[in-house]
């Protein structure tokens, strides 16, 4: 693992923000995509290195990935008319 960092989240108007440190290699007014995770966790990345690493995930399958299939997945009825969409 690399180095670890800590920051403080701190009130900015209405919202709340991050303050990352410089030795990230961000720079000022550069954009990052920041993704929640269920476990409260979170990713981000630069949002020009999207695509390399949506890229770098084709190599990083095994071979046998998928080898079966998905298995018998069951869908469920789906109503097409209706533009609401129905509880799991």
């Amino acid at each position: 693992m690399g180095d670890e960092y800590r920051a403080k989240i701190f009130k900015s108007g209405n919202s709340v923000a991050l303050r990352l440190p410089k030795a990230l290699g961000l720079s000022d007014g550069e954009e990052v995509v920041l993704v929640p995770h269920e476990d409260g966790s979170f990713s981000f990345w630069k949002e020009d290195q999207a695509r390399d690493l949506f890229l770098a995930l084709y190599g990083s399958m095994s071979s046998d990935f998928m080898q079966e299939g998905r298995g018998d997945i069951d869908q469920g009825e789906r109503d097409w008319t209706s533009n609401t969409p129905q509880a799991a």
